[in-house]
């Protein structure tokens, strides 16, 4: 059996496991603190609609962000009620949507085929048309300084605990304009942490304009679909961009930053929105 612990309770959507550790001196067996992922399904005024693999924590937020970016409701408004209810194979997030709101009479037809794993945000869908809806424009058109992003960036690793114990989760950011962070949200799933951040921003009635926002993870299509139905307008990823995610936020007018880093980033659309000023917000 593991002969050492951790010093701490681990946090939230984190489970211990244990392990044996091979160096070049030997094996020593050890507990680890490891991500957790579980299947979390999300059903519509009692309809079916997804099985998403993901953390679970902070999932009336994951429900609200998740409602929203896929269009089932038009404001957080439509969304009633959200009750999450323990399963023996998972988590079942069951949401009360008002009779207008676009998930409110689900057709079975049209639900997602495949569960979506963590790293997905497609997965399931059914129909070509489904994957490439239109985006509507940015809205906000300020700018930030260089630095702000910089002030994000450099302070993101502080706002990961998941994380920092189990390098394996990914993060979502957002940062008011002189970079300070104010909202993160971790998952296993790069898109679970983006829509939990958009619920965690609605719930608190927080505005999600007037920031950056920041994930730790690839700019794929559907995270500037996300980013821009949220209405951010500079969209930071650490990993690189897609061509596609490019021509959708140049189309959709969002500033899109890849490799970004505290010591430099490539700005890929819209460079305005990020105004040379050498002077750090503190």
């Amino acid at each position: 059996m593991p002969d050492s612990t951790p010093p701490h309770t681990p946090p939230a959507g984190t489970a211990l496991r244990p392990l044996r550790r091979w160096r070049s001196k030997g094996q020593q067996p050890q507990i680890d603190v490891v991500a957790e992922e579980v299947p979390v399904a999300l059903r519509y005024n009692g309809a079916a609609f997804a099985v998403m693999m993901a953390t679970p924590c902070d999932l009336e937020d994951f429900a609200l962000g998740f409602s929203l970016s896929e269009g089932l409701i038009a404001t957080p408004a439509q969304l009633l009620a959200i009750e999450v209810r323990p399963q023996l194979e998972g988590i079942e997030l069951q949401m009360t949507v008002t009779e207008d709101a676009p998930g409110a009479d689900l057709d079975p037809a049209n639900g997602r085929l495949l569960p979506g794993r963590g790293g997905c945000g497609l997965c399931g869908t059914r129909q070509l048309e489904e994957v490439l809806r239109p985006l509507p424009e940015v809205r906000e058109r300020r700018t930030y300084p260089p630095a702000a992003l910089q002030r994000a960036l450099a302070t993101l690793v502080q706002h990961q605990p998941m994380n920092a114990v189990s390098g394996s989760t990914h993060a979502a950011a957002w940062a008011d304009a002189s970079g300070r962070i104010g909202w993160v949200r971790e998952d296993v799933g790069r898109h679970n942490a983006l829509d939990k951040l958009i619920g965690a921003l609605h719930h608190n009635e927080h505005t999600i304009e007037g920031g950056l926002l920041v994930i730790s993870s690839r700019a794929s299509y559907e995270m500037v679909s996300k980013a821009v139905r949220a209405g951010v307008s500079v969209l930071a990823a650490v990993s690189a961009p897609t061509a596609l995610a490019i021509d959708l936020a140049r189309s959709a007018g969002l500033c899109l930053v890849g490799f970004a880093r505290e010591s430099g980033f490539n700005v890929y659309t819209h460079p305005e929105r990020l105004q040379a000023n050498d002077k750090r917000d503190d």
